[in-house]
């Protein structure tokens, strides 16, 4: 998986509209092999990221579960002491 798509669902505050629609760009991009499509590809590769949003968002709104939500800084902490261990 991309390295740059994270986990959204179960945080509080809830993951913006910003990050959905961020990782779903992420996700095309990755499918595609393109950062940026050519002028040719580029209303393929936005409809495609305007429907990998929705799809995202509406998984991620139709999800349960009974855990507490996480955390966004204590989650980013550990992740940055992971890194830490894994190159230092």
């Amino acid at each position: 998986m991309c390295r740059n798509i994270r986990t959204l669902f179960n945080f509080e505050p809830a993951a913006s509209e910003d990050e959905i629609q961020a990782s779903a760009l992420q996700f095309v991009r990755k499918l595609s092999g393109f950062t940026r499509p050519s002028k040719a590809n580029e209303a393929a590769f936005d409809r495609a990221v305007k429907d990998v949003t929705q799809a995202a968002r509406k998984l991620i709104y139709a999800l349960e579960t009974n855990a507490p939500p996480r955390n966004r800084e204590v989650e980013a902490m550990k992740a940055r002491e992971r890194s830490k261990a894994r190159f230092a």
